[in-house]
């Protein structure tokens, strides 16, 4: 089964960097990349440029409309995601909470629906 996380920040704290007490126990992401991609459990992720360089687009009445930033207004954005290789939820969210994202940030992760099934 796959899944994604959805590696998400405070907007207030886009452009600074994790406070120490985040920090501490924080696991750097290129290690917890290496563990999940040794153990054969990672399949790809990104970071994702600036939200404010997003766009949203929407077609209504036939016509393409194009709107600057994300779709959502909410304290959090998305920074970032990750595919994951896992036997189950419980699996996922324990990779998961190793992201250093998870220290300070939020992941969400969810499990991927093939359009097959």
């Amino acid at each position: 089964m796959q899944f994604l996380m959805l590696v998400c920040r405070d907007r207030s704290d886009s452009a600074q960097p994790p406070s120490q007490a985040d920090r501490e126990g924080a696991p750097d992401v290129e290690q917890w990349w290496r563990a999940a991609n040794d153990a054969g459990k990672y399949v790809m992720g990104e970071r994702l440029r600036p939200v404010e360089e997003a766009r949203s687009v929407r077609v209504r009445g036939g016509e393409v409309l194009v709107s600057q930033g994300p779709f959502t207004e909410t304290s959090e954005l998305i920074a970032g995601f990750d595919v994951l290789e896992c036997d189950s939820m419980e699996e996922a969210v324990q990779i998961a909470s190793g992201h250093s994202m998870a220290h300070g940030g939020v992941i969400e992760v969810r499990q991927m629906w093939p359009f097959e099934d």
